[in-house]
């Protein structure tokens, strides 16, 4: 029975670390990803110079698209160690936190599939910018940002699900578990009328402004006490 606990408690370390390293490696891949190359290359209703920014960057919209690739490897990641972090602290909204973790994974992974043929397109386009081929190479990159906008609904669902867990045990500091469940309230909220009220775009935008530093703040906290704290914490 205490070599059984024992193992546990280890797993439980052990996923803290690899969770904590692997939501650290995916904020500096999603601003690297999303903050530089996508919002530097991707104008927003222009698909022509949409297309010829891309032309004259392939290299650097590949990076982008390796940088998603490598968010989907350490949200697999995150999806795994929070469950096993969480378990021991309340099994069914642990389990719930994983899951939807994955589901948001799944459809990131959706998403960025469209990125793939973005650059497809780019690349049989052999320079031409005729507007067939820019139209199509946009229509690409908003299914993309469509259908990681609607991931972000699940994605903060599951924050709202980590900081229930967080709330509910003494190991986790109030403060990160107040910071989590207002990043996932955010996420929920913004992405929710970016998809179902879209006509109010620019209220939508000055919101997620305001809301950017939680949003960021509460994952990144976690992360970071996952590595300095979480990797100690004890059942006992």
């Amino acid at each position: 029975m205490g070599l059984g606990r024992t193992t546990n408690q280890n797993m439980q370390q052990k996923a803290a670390v690899f969770s904590g390293i692997a939501l650290l490696v995916m904020i500096v891949a999603a601003v690297f990803a999303q903050g530089y190359v996508h919002s530097s290359l991707v104008v927003d209703g222009d698909a022509a110079t949409t297309l010829r920014n891309i032309q004259a960057s392939q290299g650097l919209f590949r990076l982008e698209v390796l940088g998603w690739l490598i968010i989907i490897i350490m949200d697999l990641i995150v999806s795994w160690g929070f469950y096993v972090f969480l378990k021991p602290f309340h099994p069914g909204y642990a389990l719930l936190a994983g899951w939807l973790r994955f589901l948001y994974t799944a459809m990131l992974a959706i998403a960025v599939s469209h990125l793939l043929i973005t650059n497809r397109v780019v690349q049989n386009s052999e320079l031409g910018t005729s507007s067939r081929v820019a139209q199509q190479a946009m229509d690409s990159i908003t299914a993309f940002e469509a259908i990681w906008s609607f991931g972000l609904i699940i994605f903060g669902l599951h924050l709202i699900a980590v900081a229930l867990v967080a709330m509910n045990t003494k190991k986790i500091p109030k403060v990160i578990s107040i910071l989590v469940v207002i990043a996932g309230f955010s996420y929920s909220i913004i992405h929710f009328m970016y998809n179902f009220v879209p006509q109010i775009e620019n209220v939508i935008g000055l919101l997620e402004l305001i809301l950017m530093a939680p949003m960021v703040i509460g994952e990144l906290g976690f992360g970071i006490w996952l590595l300095v704290k979480g990797r100690k914490v004890t059942m006992d």
